[in-house]
């Protein structure tokens, strides 16, 4: 099938950015530049590309960014001191602890001590449990919220639609069942959650007007799985053996691309997809950060 059924998220992120960029500049006229800090503790490699790559978007659309890197070493207790002084700079208006964390310090810990209106990652339990109730005034993860502004802005409609999620996680898999389950616009969906104790996880897939892969296993989603038309979102970031490429491997997504393209209604391409609409998701949480604090 030819690119038509195609979600193209690098140019719906640019819209995204467009937006964002005009409201940096409203903000810039009253004498205020919204500002992000990036927290990363050790040199994970896929941390490093990721933090790089939201300093460039924030340099782009006129935010102020640092990027503050701890030694693989650093006591939670140190971590914590750190996100205190961020948490009482007035400049500051949002926090981003890159993960993955190193295995001594404990991740709820972290999450949890980011003031919730700099949690411009969606991760505190204050925002978490505002998600849960509907409230629109806290954070919602950048992910989900990315993938919702995709179905919109695509014209896919959720309203009473059955969605199947592959994923429990916290990142993704729970929070997109709250966004689309909710009693309002854009959501209202029927929503299943499937993952590694599902029986007949098939079945549910076939179900599926809108599937969302978030299970990190590489091109898992086969074609006998998908519901002719469906609405099929990658949301798998995975790195697999490739003797062809020049480090011996690539990325690829949770979804079998190339056999499920044919049978989609639309689909997302990975990368291309949901990966930008992380970024800009990120970028336009934290102008609402710096907004809200200058009322």
């Amino acid at each position: 099938m030819a690119a038509a059924n195609l979600i193209d998220g690098r140019a719906i992120a640019e819209q995204i950015h467009a937006e964002t960029a005009a409201r940096v500049a409203a903000l810039k006229a009253r004498g205020i530049q919204p500002g992000l800090v990036f927290v990363r503790v050790g040199e994970d490699p896929a941390s490093k590309v990721y933090v790089g790559m939201k300093g460039k978007t924030c340099a782009r659309l006129g935010l102020a960014s640092d990027t503050q890197v701890l030694p693989e070493a650093t006591t939670e207790t140190e971590l914590l001191a750190l996100l205190a002084r961020l948490n009482a700079d007035p400049k500051v208006h949002g926090i981003l602890v890159q993960a993955p964390l190193p295995p001594h310090i404990r991740a709820e810990i972290i999450y949890s001590s980011v003031r919730p209106e700099k949690d411009v990652d969606g991760f505190h339990p204050t925002n978490v449990g505002k998600l849960m109730l509907g409230d629109t005034t806290g954070f919602r993860p950048c992910t989900p919220a990315g993938v919702q502004e995709l179905l919109i802005r695509s014209g896919v409609p959720t309203e009473g639609a059955e969605v199947v999620i592959l994923g429990r996680g916290e990142i993704v898999g729970k929070p997109m069942a709250a966004i689309l389950c909710q009693k309002a616009k854009h959501a209202n969906s029927t929503v299943t959650i499937c993952h590694s104790r599902t029986r007949d996880l098939s079945s549910h897939c076939r179900r599926a007007d809108i599937l969302i892969a978030a299970m990190g296993v590489a091109e898992f989603v086969k074609a006998d799985m998908v519901k002719p038309g469906a609405v099929v979102i990658d949301v798998g970031v995975n790195r697999v053996a490739d003797p062809a490429a020049k480090d011996g491997t690539k990325l690829v997504g949770d979804v079998a691309f190339a056999e499920v393209q044919p049978m989609a209604g639309k689909i997302t391409p990975n990368p291309g997809g949901v990966g930008p609409m992380t970024i800009a998701l990120l970028m336009a949480n934290t102008v609402r950060a710096a907004e809200m604090a200058t009322r």
